[in-house]
């Protein structure tokens, strides 16, 4: 694909799993590793078109303030590849846990399936959770399909509500539409409330106020995301394991590019 054909399918693509989405822009942005002008003109494009995702906006800035671009891409696809978020999730839960889930998120799906005993309530977000249940049937894990209307019923009755973040900030994180809702039932509980994270997805004070200005939005309850404040959420769950919320915002140590801030 034309570096210029393939940056246009990152600017469309719509639920493409993260890893895809950046390893596509990698392969576009590498076209572009000699021309300055031209690889920051690129990296503005693809995280004003796709201004939801961490990792996008996490690799373009790593890129720009690299003083080899071939190098940094090569490393950040390097840690993509082997982010172990998804097998710490997996050993994070207790034996027969009840864990509630949202939508489809991508990175939970993935620990979910690897584990038989556990009892997953997956909430219809977006109209998606039906298809992830019919995944865990045919893995035969127990599932329940539940309609949005029973968030609050679902999430009294697990352990742990796992939410799935694109990008996480010093004080937010940006969730799919519901799970703002499930994380203050959730605490109003005492239940535990986790936010999958990943590689590229904890972001520096300067690069996440730039993601919030482009995501924000005047009527927010008409969008797929939502901002989740952390103050909901008692665990994060990244390459290094759980950790205390505290904790894991020490590891965003992604630099930044000025080129990127609005």
């Amino acid at each position: 694909m034309h570096p210029i054909e393939r940056l246009r399918y990152v600017a469309r693509a719509s639920g493409v799993p993260q890893p895809v989405l950046v390893r596509e822009a990698a392969g576009a942005l590498l076209s572009f590793a000699y021309e300055p002008q031209g690889l920051v003109t690129a990296c503005r494009r693809m995280v004003d078109r796709q201004p939801t995702s961490g990792p996008l906006l996490w690799l373009a800035s790593r890129v720009l303030a690299s003083g080899d671009p071939v190098a940094e891409l090569r490393d950040s696809l390097d840690l993509l590849d082997n982010d172990s978020t998804a097998r710490e999730l997996r050993y994070a839960f207790g034996d027969g846990a009840k864990v509630a889930v949202l939508g489809w998120p991508d990175v939970a799906a993935d620990a979910l399936l690897a584990r038989g005993d556990l009892e997953v309530f997956v909430i219809d977000a977006l109209g998606e959770g039906s298809g992830l249940v019919q995944r865990l049937w045919n893995n035969d894990i127990d599932a329940v399909d539940v309609p949005l209307g029973g968030l609050g019923a679902a999430v009294a009755e697990v352990d742990v509500v796992v939410l799935e973040s694109p990008a996480i900030g010093p004080e937010q994180a940006l969730a799919v539409s519901g799970s703002r809702a499930a994380a203050a039932v959730a605490r109003h509980l005492d239940t535990a409330v986790w936010m999958v994270g990943g590689e590229g997805r904890l972001l520096p004070q300067a690069l996440w106020r730039s993601l919030h200005d482009r995501v924000a939005h005047e009527e927010p309850w008409d969008v797929d995301e939502e901002f989740v404040p952390l103050d909901l959420v008692t665990h994060v769950v990244g390459p290094t394991g759980l950790s205390p919320v505290a904790q894991a915002l020490q590891g965003a140590n992604c630099p930044v590019a000025p080129e990127l801030l609005r």
